[in-house]
């Protein structure tokens, strides 16, 4: 098993609300499976963010978007965990097709060896609450985790129970009539039957195309607005006006496949707003679902709130 640590993030002295960073101090942890180790192996190479100091903590399985690294989100997923939340974000592929089966499946996989391996890669005191469990995506990674979710896929499921689900600009396929396998949207009003709350976050730009070369990266009639659409209560749906489908990302990627998120895509201005943005809700909502405490996010609603970026669109299914 070969496993490297970086350095902790400093922790905020002065954080007052979700969209900033929290009061944990942060370690990332990467995770490559192999099979000559005494301790389980993860089915996939995975990179968690977790809190240094001992606790029992929440944790969130996060999916990359199509053709994207896990280690692209590293600032989105400490800024989770550094307000108290485990973050697991699988690398599902290298090079994958069109069809999402096997990301499917490989989430089963990594959400069924929770349990039994994730204790092992953490610091010392810090346990995982697996009772309080999370599933998000972006992008692609959205679609896989509403399709794991809805049991979109035979004889694929989980033994572990979800408490939250969560589409960070989620994408379903090229447009209405071309989605990819297996097809999560129906086209029918609130007709996901999940038994667990939903929150979905779009990009205004995500629909727009970059150039006349390239399609949207997030589609009208395959995104966010379509996915909200069929959600049952309770859900939540943010979309940030003037930003970008990868705008949440690291503010470096490197590498081809780190310069093409920011070829490819429309975007804003910078990527710190819209990622301060998306791991904020990301956190208000699995505080207010998983740990009881509901205040902020009621406030975002109530209006009561400053963001970090000007709202396109807000609703609420309650």
């Amino acid at each position: 098993m070969v496993i490297s640590y970086s350095s902790s993030v400093t922790c905020s002295t002065t954080s007052t609300t979700a969209f900033d960073i929290g009061n944990y101090k942060t370690r990332l942890v990467k995770i490559e499976p192999q099979t000559c180790n005494s301790d389980p192996s993860p089915p996939k190479a995975l990179l968690i963010a977790t809190p240094s100091e001992a606790g029992n903590y929440p944790v969130l399985i996060f999916l990359h978007g199509y053709l994207l690294y896990n280690s692209f989100y590293s600032q989105l997923i400490q800024h989770v965990s550094s307000h108290g939340f485990i973050v697991v974000a699988p690398q599902l592929y290298l090079v994958e097709g069109a069809d999402a089966t096997e990301d499917i499946k490989s989430t089963a996989e990594i959400t069924n060896w929770l349990a039994e391996g994730l204790h092992h890669y953490l610091p010392s005191g810090v346990e995982p609450n697996l009772k309080k469990l999370g599933l998000a995506g972006h992008s692609r990674g959205g679609k896989v985790a509403f399709a794991l979710a809805l049991g979109k896929i035979a004889n694929i499921s989980t033994n572990l129970k979800f408490s939250a689900l969560i589409g960070v600009d989620p994408v379903d396929g090229m447009d209405k009539g071309k989605q990819t396998p297996p097809a999560v949207l129906t086209y029918t009003p609130h007709s996901f039957n999940l038994d667990m709350s939903v929150m979905v976050i779009g990009s205004g730009l995500g629909e727009v195309k970059k150039n006349l070369l390239f399609p949207a990266c997030a589609p009208n009639g395959v995104n966010h607005r379509d996915f909200y659409s069929e959600c049952c209560k309770p859900a939540c749906y943010f979309v940030a006006k003037d930003y970008g489908h990868n705008d949440m990302l690291d503010d470096e990627t490197k590498g081809i496949r780190g310069k093409a998120t920011y070829c490819l895509c429309k975007k804003g201005k910078s990527r710190e707003p819209m990622r301060r943005f998306v791991g904020g809700f990301l956190v208000a909502f699995l505080e207010a679902y998983l740990e009881g405490k509901s205040s902020e996010l009621m406030a975002i609603r109530d209006g009561n709130f400053t963001l970090p970026v000007e709202l396109q669109d807000i609703d609420f299914l309650v």
